[in-house]
């Protein structure tokens, strides 16, 4: 079963993607377009626009068995070796290589057809995968959602509602967020320290997790690499997280929906936690590598129009209201202002050395709702507090 989205509102969304997100495609351009089959209306509306504008598009249609194109399917995960997983062929660098620009339709026909793998091979499709993501996020990029009846289902919603929900979001105004982020943007660039106080629902008792953000770069997000956007971010001292946190909206994680996570964290590693469901997919993801038992982003939703918090990621983190930290990779923008010159790497690895810029092959946001009936109790970046309020983040 197709979504229907009409012709305008798909020309719309491509011109979004292409003129706001990516900034404009140039003759010189390579643009890949990755995604399933179902989100073709989409990816055909964009290849027309690259072609017109004399560039040349690069269709990465998906298998629909593979989360997100990795460089290996679900096929490989259930009846591969190890040796086969690091067998990846050449040409996929090169393909990753040749292209200048990269566009991301998330949306899966059968999420099922991914779920449940087995943990230690599906660790290693992602750590095969590294390389190539790494290329990906050095060149302008953005992730977009296509509506399909498989994720309409996990939201309980019918094709048409879900639908409904996801356009009028994506095609709302991303120059809009600028003002919005601006006020939390200017606290958080001025504080060396975040506070989180969530409150355990099970234990009925309250949770404190800290961090340092001294130094770090604020970032704003208004749609150049996600879309829909509304939020702002950084990376934390790695070393620095102490605490525990309990997080209760959904993750959509690998076709499962993990509920009801509390984690705990000493010297900046995660040393205890559990899930109130699918705890087994939460031990996955921990038990990736080293990288994965650390945070590598503290962030706060601020897309006041998302009042339903739909589970798949690119939409529940940008929530007005809600906060979420990142189990796994770090983002090296946070840390200096040109992650991808010699003289930005250099800095970078030499972070990495110390643990205070944390590296993985995760890197999972769970998100902690601030709002009415959320387990969210306060949020403070050193003296000052932030409120939720009418579904948006205010300076107390």
């Amino acid at each position: 079963m197709q979504a229907k989205i009409s012709e305008e509102k798909l020309e719309k969304w491509a011109d979004y993607l292409l003129d706001h997100s990516l900034e404009g495609i140039d003759e010189d351009d390579v643009v890949m377009l990755k995604g399933e089959y179902i989100s073709w209306p989409l990816i055909q509306v964009l290849k027309k626009k690259i072609i017109k504008a004399g560039a040349v598009p690069d269709v990465f249609l998906v298998e629909p068995d593979n989360d997100r194109g990795q460089v290996w399917s679900a096929a490989m995960a259930k009846y591969g070796t190890m040796d086969q997983i690091k067998r990846v062929p050449d040409w996929v660098e090169e393909r990753y290589d040749n292209m200048t620009k990269y566009i991301e339709i998330l949306g899966a026909e059968s999420p099922v057809l991914f779920a449940n793998l087995p943990d230690k091979k599906s660790a290693a499709i992602k750590k095969a995968d590294m390389p190539f993501k790494e290329i990906r996020l050095s060149k302008p990029w953005v992730l977009t959602l296509y509506p399909t009846k498989a994720f309409a289902d996990m939201e309980n919603m019918s094709l048409e509602e879900y639908t409904d929900v996801v356009m009028s979001t994506t095609l709302t105004d991303p120059n809009e967020l600028d003002a919005i982020e601006q006020p939390i943007y200017e606290v958080m660039d001025a504080s060396d320290r975040v506070m989180i106080e969530t409150v355990h629902p099970d234990e009925n008792r309250d949770l404190k997790l800290t961090m340092s953000i001294k130094d770090r770069n604020i970032i704003k997000c208004t749609g150049k690499n996600n879309f829909p956007d509304g939020e702002v971010f950084t990376s934390p001292d790695a070393n620095s997280v102490e605490g525990e946190i309990f997080v209760d909206l959904p993750v959509f994680f690998n076709g499962v929906n993990i509920r009801g996570i509390y984690l705990k964290i000493e010297n900046g590693k995660i040393v205890d936690y559990d899930a109130q469901e699918n705890a087994e997919t939460l031990k996955s993801i921990i038990e990736t590598d080293k990288g994965s038992h650390r945070i590598g982003e503290v962030a706060v939703g601020m897309n006041k129009g998302l009042e339903t918090a739909l589970k798949h990621p690119l939409f529940v983190e940008k929530v007005g209201g809600t906060l979420h930290i990142a189990i796994g990779e770090s983002y090296p923008e946070c840390y200096v202002d040109e992650p991808h010159s010699e003289e930005g790497q250099q800095k970078i690895d030499k972070l990495k050395e110390t643990g205070v810029v944390n590296s993985s092959a995760q890197h999972v946001d769970i998100v902690v709702d601030f709002r009415k009936g959320g387990v969210g109790k306060a949020v403070h970046f050193d003296d000052k507090e932030i409120r939720s309020e009418d579904n948006i983040w205010k300076v107390e």
